[in-house]
């Protein structure tokens, strides 16, 4: 049977777009799964990878993924805002409190911003 690809914590980190830190914090929480080669340092499996990112990408045209991890969500009545750490980037969305909800965000979460525009214009 092949054997099944795996990451080192920094390269799992950066493909779940996320510090190394907050995959330690998460290994000691249980929220990702990692064993420990003869060095004793974290490895994650490419399974675990896919899981966290939601697994296989969604057949979708959009082009720009940020992904991240929920920084902070503000609701007030039937919309809320969304902060989400994506890299070197800060992704703002304006969504349904319903949508956080069913996609069960909370602080600290893994989530993907996709972006999608004909046009954005900002000015100053």
């Amino acid at each position: 049977m092949p054997r099944q690809r795996t990451y080192t914590a920094s390269e799992a980190a950066a493909a779940l777009g996320i510090s190394v830190d907050t995959l330690r914090r998460w290994d000691r929480a249980g929220r990702i799964r990692t064993t420990r080669d003869a060095a004793n340092r974290r490895i994650v499996t490419a399974a675990e990878v896919a899981r966290l990112r939601g697994g296989e990408p969604h057949e979708l045209s959009a082009r720009n993924r940020f992904r991240g991890t929920v920084r902070r969500i503000e609701a007030d009545g039937l919309l809320a805002q969304v902060e989400l750490d994506a890299g070197p980037f800060r992704v703002v969305a304006v969504v349904t409190r319903e949508a956080v909800e069913e996609l069960g965000l909370e602080p600290g979460a893994p989530a993907t911003a996709i972006v999608k525009a004909t046009s954005v214009m900002l000015e100053r």
